[in-house]
């Protein structure tokens, strides 16, 4: 099995012309089926961070945690959230506030001061989720700190040899798009113990549209 990017270009018109047109760019998801894995062993658990070279879309939102001047370059970059040491503790008492912070930002960066307290206030609802922030320090560029967050990917196998993750929007060429689908399969390839060929299938679909086989 090998892949080729003229034919991934291919499968990614094909999902994107069969997809029914909405008023709001659908995101195109990445499914990868395998087989050949013993999800009963701990090394069959896999847990990837995936830089990839193109954004997956703005649907990706990103909280920054941080305090003082850093707070303030982290609003001027456009996080999506900036959450000061204050408000930080005071969630420590507010579940539903914890709760809607872990459902609706994807990414997290961290003042590495205060990762201590993150720790303690929302590693509970950050951690299972593997959300916990990035750490940085105070003079980090904040703005490429969460440019690099927006290109990332969690790429999770747990209880069934199934992967899945957004892969970017209709609104990203084909090429960003099957640029991205291939650095996910290697990165894969190099986790998996007999590479591409524990792959079973690999298939991408819009969020409301039907699933295309990748020709590989």
């Amino acid at each position: 099995m090998s892949l080729d990017a003229k034919a991934l270009i291919e499968s990614v018109k094909e999902a994107k012309s069969k997809a029914e047109k909405r008023k709001f760019a659908q995101s195109i998801e990445l499914i990868i089926n395998l087989r050949e894995i013993d999800m009963k062993k701990p090394e069959s658990k896999i847990q990837e961070s995936v830089e990839l070279p193109h954004p997956v879309g703005k649907q990706s939102k990103v909280c920054v945690i941080a305090s003082g001047e850093l707070a303030l370059k982290a609003r001027r970059a456009g996080a999506d959230l900036v959450i000061e040491r204050a408000e930080l503790e005071a969630l420590g008492g507010d579940k539903k506030r914890q709760k809607t912070l872990v459902n609706e930002y994807e990414y997290f960066i961290s003042e590495a001061p205060l990762m201590p307290i993150v720790g303690r206030v929302l590693g509970a609802v950050l951690g299972p989720k593997g959300r916990m922030p990035t750490p940085v320090t105070p003079s980090v560029d904040i703005a490429a700190a969460i440019e690099k967050q927006r290109k990332i990917v969690q790429v999770r196998l747990r209880s069934q040899p199934i992967l899945q993750c957004r892969i970017g929007t209709e609104e990203m060429t084909d090429e960003q798009i099957a640029e991205n689908i291939e650095t996910v399969i290697r990165r894969l390839e190099g986790k998996l113990k007999r590479g591409l060929r524990n792959i079973r299938s690999i298939v991408i679909k819009t969020a409301m549209g039907p699933p295309i086989r990748l020709k590989i």
